[in-house]
């Protein structure tokens, strides 16, 4: 299945929250308060939601949120189920360590698809090296930054007070005059804020 390049404010209101899909747009120009009923036509009746559906909205709605395709997700489940710990915990921790959403948490970009495209197109370094896989597992101990030649773009210029003003996951020390980000731990579920069941998007793969 190709990448969803639609109206991603759909997706809000398909999952029924704020997925903060656009960035700065979703805190100043959000649609979701104006239709916050599904796409689609509505019927006045109630219907009752199995638990195949539960299971299945909230595996949808953690891969919009990281902006995974189902191969991925699936991929990064089962690498999850194989080490120790809750696997649901694992698979939270793993999406959240991954490349473009560090790149997103430190305040270099001002959402996923951004940063996915930061890291696509060569702009951002681990410990000195570009970088262009999105998916690419971040450890502690390793430095994301902004490659050099790339600081001067208009871009980060304007970046950089947005960088300011963010808040950072207690496992990021992130310094935004200089464009880097020191990974101090693996993330774990304790410091991940995402909104999530895991246990029903373990449940949904284990069928």
């Amino acid at each position: 299945m190709a990448r969803y390049t639609g109206p991603v404010c759909r997706l809000c209101r398909r999952e029924g929250m704020k997925l903060y899909l656009k960035g700065e747009k979703c805190l100043t120009k959000c649609t979701f308060e104006r239709k916050a009923n599904p796409p689609g036509m509505h019927q006045q009746r109630r219907r009752k939601v199995s638990d195949f559906a539960l299971q299945l909205r909230e595996k949808q709605k953690m891969r919009r949120v990281y902006g995974v395709l189902e191969r991925q997700m699936k991929g990064t489940y089962d690498k999850a189920a194989e080490r120790r710990g809750a696997t649901g915990d694992g698979l939270l921790a793993a999406l959240e360590a991954r490349l473009d959403n560090t790149v997103y948490r430190s305040g270099f970009a001002k959402s996923r698809s951004q940063a996915r495209q930061l890291v696509a197109h060569g702009h951002i370094t681990v410990n000195g090296r570009v970088t262009k896989t999105p998916s690419y597992e971040i450890r502690a101990g390793e430095t994301i930054a902004v490659r050099e030649s790339s600081r001067d773009a208009s871009y980060f210029k304007e970046m950089l007070a947005w960088a300011k003003t963010q808040t950072r996951p207690g496992w990021l020390e992130v310094d935004p005059d200089a464009f880097t980000a020191k990974v101090t731990s693996y993330p774990d579920r304790g410091n991940i804020e995402a909104q999530l069941n895991t246990q029903l998007v373990v449940e949904h793969y284990s069928r």
